[in-house]
């Protein structure tokens, strides 16, 4: 053996710098900051009510996180006196 093989680092700069500055302007998710979430709600469902859910979210071509996020904002929107 005459040596070990550098292999590239786990996060490394693309070949192009260009690329590599305007990727960082790009929100993470691509969401904007406005509609970034910073809690998660927890809640307890029986087996067959999550089969429903995840049922339902398919056929409408969603995600169960997306159905449940319209869902909640439908039943609870926002009021003039909330804070964002």
């Amino acid at each position: 053996m005459t040596g070990r093989i550098r292999k590239p680092g786990f996060a490394s700069r693309p070949g192009n710098p260009d690329s590599w500055i305007k990727a960082a302007e790009t929100p993470p998710g691509g969401k904007p900051a406005g509609e970034a979430f910073t809690a998660r709600l927890t809640i307890d469902i029986t087996p067959a009510l999550r089969g429903r859910i995840k049922v339902a979210a398919f056929r409408r071509g969603i995600t169960v996180t997306d159905m449940l996020r319209d869902l909640l904002a439908r039943e609870f929107p926002s009021s003039e006196g909330d804070q964002p």
